[in-house]
């Protein structure tokens, strides 16, 4: 086990680098979205959380091409996509892009 742990702390990828730390932050965004669920949707920002998404899909891309491969940011950036994807379908119904033809109709 000591081993293991040894291994973990002076890999590439290990908690002595950017690569652990910058990944570990960045699960912020993702709670913040998570507790973000139970405002209105009114007080959605769709500007910026459309930033956010395109920010995340950016940052999955270059978790999955940087050598090493960043599996931890690749997770964090997958989660905040899902967060952020699930917060802009929030604010479009809010702002009425989802009606139906009939709904609009009247």
């Amino acid at each position: 086990m000591a081993a293991f742990f040894r291994a973990f702390l002076d890999s590439p990828v290990g908690p002595k680098t950017t690569h652990f730390w910058g990944p570990v932050a960045n699960w912020g965004f993702v709670a913040a979205g998570l507790v973000d669920m139970e405002k209105p949707p009114e007080m959605i920002s769709g500007n910026m959380t459309g930033a956010m998404c395109v920010c995340s899909a950016l940052l999955m891309r270059f978790a999955w091409m940087v050598r090493p491969r960043n599996y931890l940011l690749l997770a964090c950036h997958a989660s905040n996509e899902t967060v952020q994807l699930y917060q802009l379908s929030r604010w479009a119904k809010g702002q009425g892009y989802f009606l139906s033809e009939e709904t609009k109709s009247q």
